[in-house]
C-alpha cells in the first residue's frame, strides 16, 4: 500500500524519458508534421508553413541536448565530443554531399544560367556550413529573392551544424559535478532570452527592411534550439512528471491546435510580430508540446502522430528537406506546363522518390554502418564525396551573360 506511491514519486523526478533513453513515436510524426508544413509553404498552400522549420530546430535542441546529458550522466560528466560529432557527420554530411552535387549537375543540365551562376557562388559555403551567414553577406533576400538560389533553403542545416558544433561544447563544461542539469537548463534559458533580444533589437533598427539578417543568422533564430534543449533537461521534465496526466492529455491539443492556428495566419514578411516575440512563442510552445508528448506519448494526439504515414515521412524528412527546393526551382510552372496542386502533386511526388533514393542509397548505409562506411572506409568514402564535389564546382563552367544583355531573373529578384 505504501511503496506505490514512493515508485511513482521517484518517477516523477527522473530525468527525462524521451532523449537518448528510448525512443518516442510522435516526435517521428511531429517531424513529418513539420517537413509537410515546408513543402506547402514552398508549393503556396500554406502561408505560415515556414514555421516548421522551427519546430526542427526545436526537436533538434530537445533530442541533442537528451544524448548529451545521457551520456554526461552515465560518464561522471564526461562527453566524447569527437565521437559526437562523427555521429552527426555520419548523419548530415553524406546526404547534403550527394544533393549538393546532384543538384550542381541538374542545374547545369536543365537550369537557367542565373540559377547556375548563384549554385556555383554558393555551393562553397554549403559545404562548410556558413550558408545563413553568406546569404546575409551578399543580402539575399530570403522573402523575396530565394528562387534565384536553388541552395537557399540549406541556411537552416547551416544553423543545425553551427549548434551541433558549440553547444557540446559547453554542454561539456557545464555537465561535470552535480546539479549539471540544473547548470544546463538555466544556461539555455538564458541564451534563449539573449537570442530574442537580439532579434527584437536588430529588427527595430531595421525597421520595415527585410527581415533576413534576424531569420537566418545563427544569434537570432538560437532560441529555438535553446528552449528545446531546455525541455530536455531533468528540471523540465519534472514539470512535465508532477502534472497530471489529465493536464498533459488535454494540453498537447491545446499546444497542438495553438501551433496549427499560428502556421494557417502567419505570412512570412509581411507579418512583423513573428520578429517581435512571435517566433520565440511559437518555438516555446513547440518546447511545450514536444516535452508533453515525451511524457504522454499514448495521448490521444500522440497516437495520431504515431501513425505509420507520418513516421516514415519523419524518417524521410531530412532528405525530403534536402532535395525539395532544387526540385521546386527546376520543374517551374513554364518547364511543366502545369500551375497549382497539379504541379505541387507532381513535384512532391518527384521529391519523395528522390529523398528515397537518397536515404535508401546514401543516408541509412552511412547511418547504420554499412561495411563500406566504416572505419578507414568510412573516412575515405566522406573525404571522397567531397573531393569530388570540389572537382565538380571546379570543371562545371560558370555562365556569362553577353555583353549588353540583361540578366531578367536577378532584374526581377531585385524589383520584388
Amino acid at each position: 500500500m505504501r511503496t506505490a506511491p514512493l515508485r511513482t514519486a521517484h518517477r516523477r523526478t527522473a530525468a527525462p524519458p524521451a532523449p537518448g533513453t528510448r525512443h518516442i513515436a510522435p516526435l517521428d510524426g511531429l517531424r513529418g508534421v513539420a517537413v509537410l508544413g515546408v513543402l506547402l509553404f514552398h508549393a503556396g498552400h500554406l502561408g505560415g508553413g515556414f514555421l516548421g522549420v522551427d519546430l526542427f530546430f526545436v526537436l533538434s535542441g530537445f533530442l541533442i541536448t537528451g544524448l548529451l546529458l545521457k551520456e554526461a550522466r552515465k560518464g561522471d560528466g564526461r562527453v566524447d565530443l569527437v565521437a559526437f560529432w562523427g555521429r552527426r557527420a555520419r548523419r548530415l554530411l553524406p546526404a547534403l554531399a550527394v544533393t549538393v552535387a546532384g543538384t550542381l549537375l541538374l542545374v547545369w543540365a536543365f537550369g537557367p544560367p542565373s540559377l547556375l551562376r548563384f549554385a556555383l557562388d554558393d555551393a562553397p559555403w554549403v559545404a562548410v556550413n556558413l550558408t545563413n551567414w553568406h546569404f546575409v553577406a551578399d543580402e539575399a533576400g530570403y522573402w523575396n529573392g530565394a528562387d534565384t538560389r536553388v541552395f537557399g533553403h540549406l541556411w537552416s542545416i547551416a544553423v543545425e551544424e553551427q549548434f551541433y558544433l558549440l553547444w557540446p561544447l559547453v554542454v561539456r563544461l557545464l555537465a561535470r559535478g552535480r546539479d549539471a542539469d540544473r547548470r544546463v537548463a538555466a544556461v539555455a534559458g538564458a541564451g534563449a532570452v539573449v537570442s530574442l533580444m537580439l532579434m527584437v533589437t536588430l529588427t527595430v533598427s531595421a525597421g520595415s527592411g527585410d527581415t533576413t539578417r534576424v531569420y537566418e543568422g545563427t544569434d537570432t533564430r538560437a532560441f529555438s534550439l535553446l528552449l528545446g534543449s531546455l525541455a530536455a533537461t531533468a528540471p523540465a521534465a519534472r514539470l512535465f512528471a508532477g502534472a497530471r496526466e489529465s493536464v498533459l492529455r488535454l494540453g498537447v491539443p491545446v499546444l497542438a491546435c495553438g501551433i496549427g492556428a499560428y502556421w494557417a495566419a502567419a505570412d512570412g514578411q509581411r507579418t512583423p510580430s513573428l520578429f517581435q516575440g512571435g517566433l520565440f512563442l511559437h518555438a516555446l510552445a513547440a518546447a511545450l508540446l514536444i516535452g508533453a508528448l515525451a511524457h504522454a506519448p499514448r495521448s490521444p494526439l500522440g497516437r495520431v502522430l504515431a501513425a505509420g504515414v507520418l513516421r516514415r515521412l519523419g524518417g524521410l524528412s531530412y532528405s525530403l528537406y534536402l532535395w525539395h527546393w532544387p526540385v521546386f526551382l527546376l520543374l517551374d510552372e513554364e518547364r511543366l506546363g502545369l500551375s497549382g496542386p497539379p504541379r505541387t502533386a507532381i513535384i512532391l511526388a518527384v521529391t519523395v522518390l528522390a529523398a528515397w533514393v537518397s536515404k535508401v542509397l546514401v543516408e541509412d548505409p552511412v547511418r547504420f554502418r554499412a561495411r563500406w562506411a566504416t572505419g578507414r572506409g568510412g573516412v575515405l568514402a566522406l573525404v571522397a564525396a567531397f573531393a569530388a564535389l570540389a572537382a565538380l564546382w571546379t570543371l562545371i563552367p560558370e555562365p556569362r551573360t553577353g555583353a549588353g544583355s540583361v540578366d531578367v531573373t536577378r532584374l526581377m529578384s531585385a524589383d520584388g
